[in-house]
């Protein structure tokens, strides 16, 4: 594991690398806007991914590295994903534009642009908590590459089954929260969500071509 930090536009971020030793993808995922690297599905991804030839790239935006507690707008969040691209794309893999809830937002509205060969949307913020009016369905849509969305069945961003049909895959992790934290009460345990989100991850990324 490596760190290194990465100007861009909208401030100093931080990439921190996991590497496979005979990578062919590169994921490069971030974190939402209350959070950080530090996210049990992140985690995890940077443990169990390298071991099936995906380098992950852990990513925290400006914001996060200036020790502030608030993200900035939406298109301050695209202008630090721009600016860490050359970095991720750097080893010559393709890269899979990842992040979660508002860094998956982040990773729909940039892909086509930035020329992500995929995109990983880990709890899609599908619309604020009790605001299913307030859709933000189109970034999801308008991604323009193959996009994997994996969900907590109880995410009040938005549950699987609100999710419009559309040219992406969608998982869901049963009783998960936004943060795919599964009760107590649940038929499985927290290590078990987990597994299903890395496990869904691994058999998406030995499908890309």
């Amino acid at each position: 594991m490596t760190s290194e930090i990465i100007p861009t536009d909208a401030g100093d971020a931080r990439v921190t690398w996991h590497r496979a030793a005979k990578a062919r993808l590169v994921l490069a995922v971030s974190h939402g806007a209350g959070g950080g690297i530090e996210a049990r599905d992140l985690q995890a991804l940077a443990r169990v991914l390298p071991g099936h030839g995906v380098t992950v790239a852990l990513v925290e935006q400006p914001w996060r590295v200036a020790g502030k507690k608030v993200a900035p707008a939406p298109k301050t969040l695209d202008v630090g994903w721009r600016g860490i691209w050359p970095a991720v794309a750097r080893p010559g893999l393709p890269v899979i534009s990842g992040g979660r809830s508002a860094g998956a937002r982040v990773a729909c509205r940039t892909a086509a642009e930035l020329g992500a060969h995929a995109v990983l949307a880990l709890g899609f913020p599908l619309h604020p908590p009790g605001r299913p009016e307030k859709s933000r369905a189109a970034e999801l849509l308008g991604a323009g590459v193959p996009t994997l969305v994996v969900q907590g069945g109880n995410d009040t961003f938005g549950r699987p089954g609100e999710f419009p049909e559309g040219a992406y895959e969608i998982v869901e992790v049963p009783y998960g929260d936004h943060g795919f934290a599964v009760p107590r009460r649940a038929e499985i345990g927290q290590e078990e969500a987990v597994a299903i989100v890395t496990d869904a991850v691994v058999k998406w990324a030995g499908s890309l071509g």
